[in-house]
C-alpha cells in the first residue's frame, strides 16, 4: 500500500509560481481577525505555525518575516488535477482523498522487496515534480494506516517503506494520535487513562477500547493498531454533498446581516454543485454561534433541482434571527440529495426569497460582507494576481495611500522585479491566478 502527500501544498504552490517566495516563511488563509491558517511552508513551520491554527497566532510565531497570502483556491485545484492525472498514468487506480494526498496499491508490487517498493515510490516523485515542479513524499506499508504514517514519516521531501516485519518497531512508539481517526478528544480520552501510544492502545483490551470509543469506532480502530488493516484501495464515490461556509470578522446580529451572509454561502455552494454536475433535492442550513454552539436546518424539495434561485430560497427559509438565537459568526450552506436528474421548478412564484425591507440592502453593516471577500485596500490587495500589458503578469505585495506595488512573475520566470503604480492606474488590471503558472 501506498500513500502519496504533497509537500506543503498550498504554500508549495505559491512559492513555485511567484519564486521571490521560495526559502521564505508563507503562511497561506484567511487574513481577517478570524483568519486560520490553510497552509504554512515549511520554513514558517520551523516557527512553530501550522495549519488550522488562528492566523493572529501564526504571525505572532513567525514574526515580521512573514508572508501572508489568500488562498487560490482554482489554481491549487488545477495543479492538483495535474498531479493526479499524472500518477494515473502510472497507477490507474487511486484513492485520492483531498487535494493534495492519495493512496495507491500498484499491483505489480504485490510480493515485492522493500528496495523495489522503494524505487518505484521514487519514480512517482519524479513523474509529480516533471508534471507540476512541486515535491511530494511517499510513505509504503502493509496497510493504510502504516503507509499513511510512513509518508508522514518521509517528510518533507522523502520516501519511507515500513515492511509487515517492522511496522510494529515503527508504529508502537508513536502517539496514539498518529492513528488516523483518534482527533483531539479521543487522544485526551485516551491519554486521561494512560494510554499514549499506538503499541498500549494495541495491548488495551478491545472490550475496554469499544467502552471508550464505542463500539463500532473503537475495535476497528484496535484492529489497525494491532497492524490487522485490509482496508482495500478504492476510487472514492461521487460526493454525498456540496457546501461552503463563512467564518464572519464581526458577530452576525441581524436578521437582514444573516440573510446577506446566507446568499453569499448558498452562491459559493451553488457555483460546487455545477461543477459536480448534479442537482439537488435537499438544503441544509448551518449556523455557528458566538458561544461555538451549531444549529443546523434542513428543508427538502419534492424534485431535484439545479436552480440557484430556488436553492438560495430554501435556504433562507430556514434562518432564524439572531436577535432570537444569539450572535452568529459562520453560516454555512449544503446541498444533498445529488442526483443526476432534476426537474425545473413547476410553482416558480412560491420559490422566491421571504419578503425584506426595501431599504435593508443600503443599511447593510460590513459584518454582512465574508471575511474573505473584504480587501484592506479596496480594489487592490496583498496576493491579487495582476496583468500589465508591458510587464505582464504578476502579484500584488501591497497597497495603500493611493499607491499599489505588483512584483511581476510566475512559475518560470524566476525571481520577478517590482513596480510601484497608481492605485487608478488603467494599464494594471485583476488576473487569473492560473496565468502565473506560465
Amino acid at each position: 500500500m501506498l500513500h502519496l502527500d504533497m509537500d506543503a501544498f498550498f504554500a508549495s504552490v505559491e512559492q513555485l509560481t511567484r519564486p521571490t517566495l521560495r526559502g521564505r516563511p508563507v503562511l497561506v488563509g484567511g487574513l481577517g481577525g478570524r483568519g486560520v491558517v490553510a497552509g504554512a511552508s515549511y520554513e514558517a513551520r520551523v516557527f512553530g505555525a501550522r495549519s488550522a491554527m488562528p492566523m493572529h497566532q501564526a504571525r505572532r510565531l513567525v514574526g515580521p518575516g512573514a508572508v501572508v497570502l489568500p488562498p487560490r483556491g482554482a489554481l491549487y485545484g488545477a495543479l492538483s488535477r495535474t498531479v493526479f492525472d499524472a500518477l494515473r498514468a502510472e497507477v490507474p487506480v487511486l484513492e485520492q482523498l483531498s487535494v493534495d494526498e492519495a493512496f495507491a496499491e500498484p499491483a505489480d508490487l504485490v510480493g515485492a522487496a522493500p528496495d523495489e517498493v522503494e524505487r518505484f515510490c521514487e519514480h512517482l516523485r519524479t513523474v509529480v515534480v516533471r508534471a507540476s515542479g512541486l515535491v511530494a513524499s511517499l510513505g509504503a506499508g502493509p496497510g493504510k494506516q502504516v503507509a499513511k504514517i510512513a509518508s508522514g514519516l518521509a517528510k518533507p521531501d522523502g520516501v519511507v517503506v515500513i515492511g509487515s516485519d517492522r511496522q510494529h518497531e515503527v508504529l508502537d512508539g508513536l502517539p496514539v494520535r498518529k492513528l488516523w481517526g483518534i482527533g483531539p478528544v479521543a487522544g485526551h480520552k485516551l491519554e486521561k487513562l494512560g494510554i499514549e501510544t499506538i503499541g498500549a492502545f494495541a495491548r488495551t483490551p478491545e472490550a475496554e477500547v469499544a467502552s471508550i470509543l464505542g463500539a463500532t469506532t473503537g475495535p476497528a480502530l484496535h484492529r489497525i493498531a494491532r497492524g490487522l488493516d485490509d482496508r482495500p484501495v478504492a476510487e472514492r464515490a461521487e460526493a454525498k454533498q456540496v457546501s461552503a461556509e463563512t467564518t464572519y470578522a464581526t458577530d452576525i446580529v441581524s436578521l437582514p446581516q444573516l440573510r446577506r451572509a446566507v446568499d453569499a454561502s448558498a452562491a459559493a455552494a451553488f457555483a460546487r454543485l455545477e461543477k459536480d454536475g448534479r442537482a439537488a433535492r435537499t438544503v441544509v442550513l448551518k449556523l455557528k454561534k458566538s458561544d461555538m454552539s451549531i444549529l443546523t436546518r434542513s428543508a427538502t424539495l419534492p424534485y431535484a433541482t439545479v436552480d440557484a434561485h430556488v436553492l438560495a430560497a430554501t435556504a433562507q427559509r430556514q434562518a432564524l434571527d439572531p436577535i432570537e438565537i444569539g450572535p452568529v459568526r459562520l453560516v454555512g450552506v449544503g446541498y444533498a440529495g445529488l442526483s443526476t436528474v432534476h426537474q425545473d421548478s413547476l410553482f416558480p412564484e412560491l420559490d422566491g426569497p421571504p419578503a425584506t425591507d426595501e431599504n435593508s440592502d443600503r443599511a447593510e453593516p460590513e459584518a454582512a460582507v465574508p471575511e474573505s471577500a473584504r480587501t484592506p485596500h479596496g480594489r487592490w490587495y496583498p496576493g491579487l494576481d495582476v496583468a500589465h500589458p508591458e510587464f505582464g503578469h504578476g502579484w500584488v505585495q501591497g497597497a495603500g495611500h493611493g499607491v499599489v506595488t505588483v512584483r511581476f512573475e510566475t512559475r518560470t520566470s524566476g525571481p520577478g522585479f517590482a513596480r510601484t503604480f497608481r492605485d487608478g492606474d488603467p494599464m494594471l488590471q485583476p488576473a487569473a491566478p492560473d496565468a502565473s503558472l506560465a
